[in-house]
This record gives C-alpha cells, sequence and structure tokens, in this order.
C-alpha cells in the first residue's frame, strides 16, 4: 500500500546492446514488462528503419497465420487455449517457424483448392441428375402431343431441333430469386414463342467457394429455330444458369441417370475421406496455432522496439533509451545479462542512468485490489510525476460516500453479494473473454461494488433501513405515557421528550420509533443534511491538508505559508466554525435542560447564526431565548470573518511577491557570479558539451517543481494567483452546497424504496387466502424487479456517479493537479491483451 502514496521514482537509462544479443535481449526485457522505450529516430518513417525487412516477414507471418486460423473456424475445429504463453523464438526457431508456416499453408491452400474442385464436380452432378429427374415429368406432357412427339420421334439425337418444324429445348438450373426476371426475359425475346416449365429443388445446395446454401430451380425451354436457340443461351449466360445435357428419349435419360447416381456416390466417398484428411490436418494444426499466434506477435514487437534503438558510429553497438522504475534496475540488469547469454554473446550488455530535465512517467505499482481506484483517478487525470496520489484515500472514501447516499441493509447486501461473487470467482471470469463493455467494467470494478456494498450495510444499520423497514432489534428509548382510552380517541399524538424519552439513546443509528412518526422526513431532513455538510468540510479540509505533502516533498515550502495556511485558516474560521456550531447545538440545548435558554425549543438556527456572521447582522430572539449560543460569540463571529477575509490577499499576493523577491536576488547573485570571464568561459563549454552529447544535465523531480513559476514574467504568475485564488474562495463556498448531495440522494433513495413498498409490495397484502397468495406472488415478483433494476443498478450509478463528482472535483482540486503522463513499459503480456481486446 505504501507504494501507493505517491508514484514510483524513474531513472532515464541508456542501454548499449551488441546486435547479436539485441533480439534475445529485448525478448527478455519484454518477459520482465519494466522499461517504456523511447524513440530516438523521430525523423525516419518505418519504411527506412533498420529492422523493416524483419517487420515484413512477421507481417507475412500473421497474414499466414490469420488464413490458418480462418481455415480452422471455418470447420469448427475447437483451438484448445494455451496455458502457459510460449517465449519468443530465437532467431534460428524464426526460420524453422516461417518454413513451418509455409509448408502449412500450402497443405491447407491444396486440401481447400482440391475440396472446392471435389465439391464444384459433386455440384453438378447434382445439377444433372436434378435436371434428368425433373424434367421426366415435362417431356411426359409433351409427348402426348402428337405433332410433337413425331418430331421428336424423327430425329432422337438431335436435341436442339435443327430441321424446320421440329422443336428444340434447353434444360439446366438457375438460382431461385432470377426465376421472375429470367422468365420475363425469354418472354421478351422470343415474343411469346418460349414455351418454358420449371420445377424448384427441394433441398438447397452448396456452394463449392463459400459453402453457403443456395436455393436453385430447373427448367426446360421449348423453342423453334436455331437463332432462338442461340438467343435463349445468351439469356442464360447473362442470368447464371448452368446448361446441361438431356437426352429426348426415355431409355436414354434412365441410362444417364443410372450413370450420374453411381459417379455421385463415388465422388462422396472422395467427398468424405478428402474430408476427414482436412479435419485430421486442421486439427493437428489448431495444437500449435495459438503458440505460433503468440510467438509471431512477440517477434513482431521485438523488431517494432528494435526500431527505436540508434546505432552507434562504428555499428558495432545498439543504443536505446528507456524509462526504468529505479526499484527494477536489477531486473532490467538481469534481463540484459540474460539476454547475452542466450545468444552466446562474449560482450555483455550494459546499463547506464542519465540525467534529464524532462518529465519523468507516473508509474503507481498496483494490485487486484487497487486497480480500480487507481483507474477512478486516472480517468480524471494522470498525476504528475511523484505526486501525491489520491487513490489511496479513496479506496476509504469512495465506497463511505457512496454509502452516504446508498445507506440501506438490503439494497447494499445485494450489491455486496453481487460484488463478493465476482471477486470469488475472479480467475474463471478473467479467462472468459467478453465482448460486453458493460459486464467488463462491472468486473473491473468488483473490489469497489463489494466495498461500496459493505459500507452500504453499514450506512443501512445507522439510518435503521431495510428495504424501507426499521429493525426495532435493541427496544425503542421511547414510551408512550398515555392510557388506550386516549389513544383511542386521538387519531395524533405527540410524544414529550421529557416524559416519553428515556435519555439513553438507541444502541447504534436511528431509534425505529421514527419509522412511524408523522414527522419523520422533517427529523430525516436534518439529521441528513447536516450530516452531509459535516463530512464535506471535513473531506475538503483533509484534501487541502493533502496539499503540504506536495509542497513538502517537491521544495515549495514557502507555499506552505503563503498558500496552504491562508487556505486552511480561510475554510476552518467559517465552514469548521459551521460544523462546530453543529455539534455545539446537539449539546448544549436539551429539554431536559434547567435553563430557560437552553431548552430545546430556544435552539437557534445554524444557517441563521451563519448568514447572520457573514453579513454582520443579528436576528433578536424571542422571550427567554437567547440570539447566540454562548457568551461571545458575536465578536468571536466578527473576528473570524475579518481574519478569514485578511487571508484573501495574503493567498493573491503573497507567493507572487515572494517569487518576484526570490527572482531579483537570483538575479544580482548571477549578475555578480558572470563578471569573470573564467565562469564565463566554464559556463561556454558546458553549453558546448551539452550541445555536442544531445543530453540535458541532471535535475531530480523536486529540483525541477521547485522552480515552478520561477522564469515568469511577474505579470504572469500574478495572473495565474489570481485565478487560483478566486477559484479557491469561490469554490470553497459551492464545493460545500456541493456536498449537500449526500443529503438529497439519501432521501430520495429512502423515499423511493419506501414508496414501492407500500405501493407494490402491499398490494399483495391486503387479501387473506387463496387469492392474496396469488396477488402477494406477483406483487413481490415486480416488487423485486423493481427493487433491482431501479434502486439498486439505476439509483447505485445515480450515487456512483455524484460520489466520483464529490472526489473529481471537491477533493482532489485542492491538492491534485493531475498534469502527468502514464508509465506505458513494453509488456508482452499487455500486448497480447491490447490485441485480443481489439480483435
Amino acid at each position: 500500500m505504501g507504494a501507493m502514496f505517491r508514484s514510483e521514482e524513474m531513472a532515464l537509462c541508456q542501454l548499449f546492446i551488441q546486435p547479436e544479443a539485441a533480439y534475445t535481449s529485448v525478448s527478455e526485457l519484454g518477459e520482465a514488462g519494466t522499461v517504456q522505450f523511447r524513440d530516438l529516430n523521430p525523423e525516419v518513417n518505418a519504411f527506412q528503419r533498420k529492422f523493416v525487412n524483419e517487420v515484413r516477414r512477421c507481417d507475412e507471418m500473421e497474414r499466414k497465420l490469420r488464413y490458418i486460423e480462418a481455415e480452422v473456424h471455418k470447420d469448427r475445429v475447437e483451438v484448445p487455449a494455451v496455458k502457459e504463453p510460449p517465449r519468443a523464438p530465437n532467431p534460428r526457431e524464426i526460420i524453422d517457424l516461417e518454413a513451418h508456416l509455409e509448408k502449412t499453408e500450402n497443405e491447407i491452400l491444396e486440401l481447400s483448392h482440391n475440396a472446392v474442385n471435389l465439391k464444384q464436380n459433386f455440384l453438378e452432378l447434382t445439377e444433372l441428375k436434378h435436371v434428368l429427374e425433373k424434367t421426366e415429368a415435362f417431356f411426359l406432357a409433351q409427348e402426348e402431343n402428337a405433332e410433337i412427339q413425331k418430331s421428336l420421334m424423327s430425329d432422337e439425337t438431335n436435341q436442339t431441333g435443327n430441321t424446320q418444324g421440329r422443336l428444340g429445348f434447353v434444360a439446366g438450373v438457375v438460382q431461385r430469386e432470377r426465376v421472375p426476371a429470367f422468365e420475363r426475359m425469354l418472354w421478351r425475346i422470343s415474343r411469346g414463342n418460349v414455351f418454358l416449365r420449371r420445377a424448384e429443388l427441394d433441398q438447397p445446395l452448396e456452394d463449392p467457394s463459400t459453402g453457403n446454401e443456395i436455393y436453385k430451380t430447373v427448367f426446360v425451354a421449348f423453342f423453334q429455330g436455331e437463332q432462338l436457340k442461340s438467343r435463349i443461351k445468351k439469356v442464360c449466360t447473362g442470368f447464371h444458369a448452368s446448361l446441361y445435357p438431356c437426352p429426348p428419349s426415355n431409355a436414354e435419360r434412365q441410362d444417364m441417370v443410372k450413370g450420374v447416381r453411381t459417379r455421385l456416390e463415388d465422388l462422396n466417398m472422395v467427398l468424405n475421406q478428402t474430408r476427414d484428411h482436412r479435419q485430421r490436418v486442421l486439427a493437428s494444426v489448431a495444437k500449435e496455432l495459438a503458440s505460433w499466434s503468440i510467438m509471431v506477435r512477440k517477434m513482431k514487437a521485438i523488431y517494432h522496439t528494435l526500431n527505436l534503438f540508434n546505432m552507434d558510429v562504428t555499428k558495432k553497438c545498439l543504443i536505446g533509451e528507456c524509462w526504468v522504475p529505479t526499484a527494477d534496475l536489477p531486473n532490467v540488469q538481469k534481463a540484459l545479462v540474460d539476454g547475452s547469454n542466450a545468444c552466446g554473446s562474449s560482450i555483455p550488455s550494459f546499463l547506464n542512468c542519465i540525467e534529464t530535465h524532462e518529465e519523468p512517467p507516473t508509474f503507481n505499482r498496483t494490485n487486484r485490489f487497487t486497480r480500480g481506484f487507481q483507474t477512478l483517478i486516472d480517468s480524471y487525470g494522470v498525476a504528475s510525476y511523484r505526486e501525491c496520489n489520491p487513490a489511496l484515500y479513496t479506496t476509504i472514501t469512495f465506497p463511505f460516500l457512496f454509502a452516504v447516499m446508498f445507506g440501506d441493509l438490503g439494497h447494499g447486501l445485494i450489491m455486496a453479494m453481487f460484488g463478493a461473487w465476482m471477486v470469488i470467482k475472479e480467475v474463471s471470469l478473467a479467462k472468459k473473454k467478453s465482448n460486453n463493455e458493460i459486464w467488463n467494467i462491472f468486473f473491473a470494478g468488483r473490489y469497489i461494488i463489494l466495498l461500496m456494498g459493505c459500507f452500504s450495510m453499514y450506512t443501512g444499520i445507522v439510518y435503521n433501513d431495510i428495504f424501507s423497514k426499521s429493525m426495532n432489534i435493541f427496544g425503542s428509548s421511547w414510551r408512550i405515557p398515555y392510557d388506550n382510552a386516549t389513544m383511542e380517541n386521538n387519531a395524533a399524538l405527540t410524544l414529550d421528550p421529557k416524559d416519553s424519552y428515556s435519555n439513553e439513546p438507541y444502541f447504534i443509528g436511528i431509534d425505529p420509533v421514527w419509522q412511524t412518526a408523522d414527522n419523520k422526513i422533517i427529523f430525516l431532513n436534518s439529521y441528513k443534511m447536516k450530516l452531509s455538510i459535516i463530512f464535506g468540510v471535513f473531506h475538503m479540509i483533509f484534501g487541502v491538508c493533502m496539499s503540504v505533502v506536495n509542497y513538502n516533498f517537491f521544495k515549495r515550502r514557502y507555499s506552505i505559508v503563503l498558500e496552504f495556511l491562508p487556505q486552511l485558516v480561510f475554510l476552518c474560521l467559517l465552514f469548521l466554525y459551521m460544523v462546530f456550531m453543529m455539534f455545539y447545538k446537539w449539546i448544549a440545548y436539551s429539554t431536559f435542560s434547567t435553563d430557560e435558554a437552553y431548552k430545546q425549543g430556544c435552539a437557534p438556527s445554524v444557517l441563521i447564526l451563519f448568514i447572520n456572521m457573514m453579513l454582520f447582522s443579528s436576528t433578536p430572539a424571542e422571550g427567554d431565548c437567547k440570539e447566540f449560543m454562548f457568551e461571545g460569540q458575536g465578536q468571536l463571529q466578527r473576528v473570524f470573518v475579518l481574519v478569514g477575509l485578511a487571508c484573501i490577499p495574503v493567498m493573491l499576493l503573497g507567493k507572487p511577491l515572494y517569487l518576484l523577491s526570490a527572482s531579483k536576488k537570483k538575479a544580482k547573485a548571477k549578475a555578480e557570479n558572470s563578471n569573470g570571464t573564467v565562469n564565463s568561459g566554464i559556463e561556454l563549454q558546458e553549453q558546448t558539451d551539452i550541445e555536442q552529447n544531445g543530453a540535458k544535465p541532471a535535475a531530480s523531480a523536486s529540483t525541477e517543481h521547485s522552480s515552478e513559476h520561477e522564469d515568469e514574467p511577474f505579470s504572469e504568475v500574478m495572473i495565474h494567483q489570481a485565478i487560483h485564488t478566486i477559484e479557491y474562495v469561490l469554490s470553497t463556498i459551492s464545493h460545500t452546497a456541493s456536498y449537500l448531495r449526500l443529503w438529497a440522494l439519501s432521501l430520495a433513495h429512502a423515499e423511493l424504496s419506501e414508496v414501492l413498498w407500500s405501493m407494490v409490495l402491499t398490494f399483495g397484502l391486503h387479501d387473506t387466502g387463496y387469492v392474496g397468495a396469488v396477488k402477494l406472488y406477483v406483487a413481490f415478483c415486480f416488487w423485486a424487479l423493481f427493487t433491482l433494476a431501479i434502486l439498486v443498478m439505476m439509483e447505485g450509478l445515480s450515487a456512483f456517479l455524484h460520489t466520483l463528482r464529490l472526489h473529481w472535483v471537491e477533493f482532489m482540486s485542492k491538492f491534485y493537479s493531475g498534469l502527468g503522463y502514464i508509465f506505458q513499459p513494453f509488456c508482452f503480456k499487455t500486448i497480447l491483451e491490447q490485441e485480443d481486446k481489439d480483435e
């Protein structure tokens, strides 16, 4: 957990690797996943880099793998998952892998080509069989006409009717959806002189190329004349109709059908054997397909990374730059040694840390529990380097503020059970890759959901609220002083705390008697509104105090005096004082008080006191009551307001004037030191060395942040500070009011739950007997559905978004800048997961 307090310290390092060990060294670094490489060739395009040919080889292997995978999925062959991802192949294994992929692709291509040819022959024979069978009825009908029969018998071998006066015919198949247009076209070209007979095939045929089902229709077109025959064939070609020979005599057709059926049986047997062989080949390939894909993607990632390197002048060494967490420097050194040993290089690779003014990336090391909370913070803005990380405190404040709005024991239990189920089953659920974005969001925030449910159960106990009903576990602290006659004759009675309250509060939370009180809403309004202000003020004070950690770490201790203290005093003297008045009012005023001025009815309004305090006005009290809660409160409030107002000029002018003074002292000291020619010569030499080496002098993060605004003109600093001061003063008021959403959503959630209970579930409680049981069953179904859909999901999402707003705006704006950029290490695991997600 200590790693989450602020981002880890980073170092900019140079890698010096021998060319023969570069591939294996980068492979080891990819397995470790601890370095983020920088591009040292930004001006060189992707086609002119050193390892572009290797990247193209990987692209070609990926193309072959995609083809093989498509064929495997096409035949519905299961691809087993990889238990442990293989490492990137060494250069010798790459050649073997490339040859194996080439052989596998050619074998599958040959099998596919042969299968297509066999299926094409099978399709043609099937269509011919259907033509011969379907046209039998057409010819029998035509033979009833004596003239046509005589014409056909005169020349049995002439199926096209070449002799004038004799009918010819063309038989074939055409796709079913083209039949109407095909028929109209034949009618138009022949002016109605073509007699078309057709019959639809009952079973669909398989397309040899795509494997899709196609529906076709057998047709026979009778005509007269050679010219009309040519036109019909052209129309058949245009509509992609397949023409087949059909003997005019019945005996020849029967013999031909027998021959076609025999050939179909033989061809079907060959097809089955070919299909079985293809299945065996694809099954053997599928076992290695996932491993091959991972190896090729790792190879491609390695060569892409090597293209970021630069070659030294002697071309005997590759130089790379990378950001490395200082805690992982030994791991990087070990990876370089392992990479050199793997290739048998005699010259070791080494790592050199260099100094830079550049802002390092932000890296917060997380685990399964903290990753979700860190993602919430990074969604607002990645923390600046070494800045205080709000995610550490969000792990508690986020679910607690959510629970203040969502407080219900029953609804919290449902949410906690859902979160606990995802946490317990997280290993098995993580293995199931889902494309459902909503589910992925829920699963990523499973620990957040679990904590929100647990905290909601706690606040539900405090509110004494479970599905809008109260629990009377410890017995009410109120008692009824009236007799039965009085209660029977009065519709409503008031319980005087002096006579009805035992002065011993309920053990935990709200007394269950308030569930039946008519003034329940008034009481809960006041109770929850004050709680929201109290939590909000303490949350903001904590955010302001966190700025001290940043000021101290970045060596800007002047901001502690000139910014933090005025902000804290302004916030405490006005709004923390208002919280103090709430607590004092609860303690000092009581029904049991002996002083008439501190009786229950004399308690002044905290809101009126605060408004009068800001306006320097007063509201006279009535009777024996007092305007203020204690002696000297009026004078104390005036002092608080004046001191608070005095803090504004300090926030506005303190830092700019200090920076102006420090800038003048620095310029004066620099002028005194630059009088000597020796010093000038040294500075010139240092500047020349920097320009030649292409590197900047060292500067730690704290030094860089300590010089913030120091080089800016005084006018820029003044404008920036004025904006910051105005924003803080105004936002202190608006942010305090913004925390009232805790009260509003809590009250709305409780009332909506009560309405749902009284208007839906009680519908089945009015009747008894079988009818009442059926009505209760139906009412419970609707009540459970609305509870899950509206109160848990919709209200839960609303409370989640409001809690997110309170953290992003009201809390984090007090100390968090969020101007950094995320650390993205070169990691095979991350690359593979991202590619799978994109696919």
